[in-house]
């Protein structure tokens, strides 16, 4: 009698591996990493903090009569207190990594949280020299933000506004450079100065005017990949743990 063939069935689907969950700690290491390539005494900074505070806790109970009671309490402070300082140093080597590559007034404006409707893509573009214009639309009214040396993107500048007045009239325009020439905002300093400017509008005027401009159209270039900051920036759900 012929025995049956148990072998599996090839053309059974297979299934594909289960992807591996990232943790909180993955991205703290990635952080690191990043941010040790740019300023490698991160490390040294992040060990003085946590043995320092951690040692100063101890002294203190010891004074108290309390010292292990005083170091269990100094450790998770000091622990974040590194975290904080490597949010910090981590932000400022992402800015430095692409501070004047196409495209990173971009992503600093993507570190705007709430309130603000950002254009992605530049408003304005000269194709010659590359400099771009990028818009943003808040309670201050309308921010554009050049990108590129003084005496062009002024220029550029000058002519989105007139734009913008044409279609909104009685909306503020901001006009921001971004740069490190004279009267210029570093990136690292950008979204910050955004975000100073003095509220006139409701939230229901905000949209009305992103609505009305969005009609007016951007000039569509695509920024190259790998200057995008956002990727770059550390996130501080990580750094807290969460």
């Amino acid at each position: 009698m012929a025995r049956s063939s148990s072998k599996p069935d090839s053309s059974a689907p297979t299934k594909a591996p289960k992807e591996k969950k990232r943790r909180w700690y993955h991205q703290v290491w990635e952080v690191y990493q990043m941010t040790r390539k740019a300023q490698p005494s991160i490390t040294w900074w992040i060990l003085l903090i946590i043995v320092g505070g951690s040692a100063a806790g101890y002294g203190l109970g010891l004074l108290w009569g309390q010292p292990i009671y005083t170091l269990v309490l100094a450790i998770p402070f000091s622990v974040l207190g590194a975290m904080f300082l490597l949010a910090r140093r981590a932000e400022t080597a992402a800015y430095a990594r692409i501070e004047g590559e196409p495209g990173a007034v971009s992503a600093a404006l993507g570190t705007i949280r709430r309130g603000w409707n950002i254009e992605e893509q530049p408003v304005a573009v000269d194709p010659r020299t590359q400099d771009m214009v990028f818009r943003a639309i808040g309670k201050p009214g309308v921010v554009l933000i050049s990108e590129g040396p003084s005496g062009r993107a002024g220029r550029l500048l000058e002519t989105e506004k007139r734009r913008v007045q044409r279609l909104v009239p009685s909306v503020p325009v901001h006009l921001v450079q971004c740069g490190r020439g004279d009267g210029q905002v570093p990136l690292p300093k950008l979204a910050s100065t955004v975000q100073k400017q003095k509220g006139k509008l409701s939230k229901a005027e905000v949209a009305e005017v992103s609505k009305r401009l969005r009609a007016m159209g951007t000039a569509r270039l695509p920024i190259p990949k790998g200057v995008d900051p956002t990727r770059m920036r550390p996130d501080r759900k990580g750094m807290r743990g969460r």
